[in-house]
């Protein structure tokens, strides 16, 4: 096994990390984003009313999708047996905001970093492509990873504001 964990091999050519000899253990990663819109958009987001149905619900279901075919996006990353997913939205009305949250987890010998920030990113596309319609002005931002616990590279968490 490569002892460095680089996408790179001895002859400077991308490959896929052997993580054959890790150790499994569980793993959690919790990604975030912003989407901003104008306030009757968001509005029409919290009370249901958008014609294309519940921006909500649909955006949970594309961002929980997202993360089981991250292996499918991410050149080079290992498919993963998800062990959960969860996708949760917090309305910012005071910002004309929606902020999006997004928990992978996994038992297992690599890292879920990448499902929980694809799985947010979608999520916020969601949102954008159920509410364009009426807001093509909508901005996603400060996409972010929050925290990670587990694995051989230690915890982390984000400090001070998202992004």
């Amino acid at each position: 096994m490569n002892k460095e964990l680089t996408h790179f091999n001895e002859q400077g050519r991308a490959h896929m990390v052997d993580v054959t000899d890790k150790p499994v253990t569980r793993r959690s990663a919790t990604a975030y984003a912003r989407i901003v819109m104008q306030p009757a958009t968001l509005a029409r987001i919290r009370e249901g009313s958008m014609e294309k149905g519940d921006v909500l619900a649909v955006a949970q279901v594309a961002g929980i999708m997202a993360a089981k075919k991250t292996a499918d996006l991410i050149p080079m990353c290992h498919p993963l047996p998800l062990t959960k997913v969860d996708i949760r939205f917090e309305p910012q009305p005071d910002e004309n905001a929606l902020d999006i949250y997004a928990t992978a987890k996994v038992t297992g010998v690599t890292g879920v970093e990448m499902e929980a920030l694809t799985a947010v990113s979608v999520a916020a596309l969601t949102v954008y492509d159920m509410c364009k319609a009426i807001d093509k002005g909508m901005v996603i931002a400060n996409v972010c990873l929050l925290e990670k616990k587990g694995g051989k590279s230690g915890d982390f968490v984000r400090g001070g504001e998202q992004g």
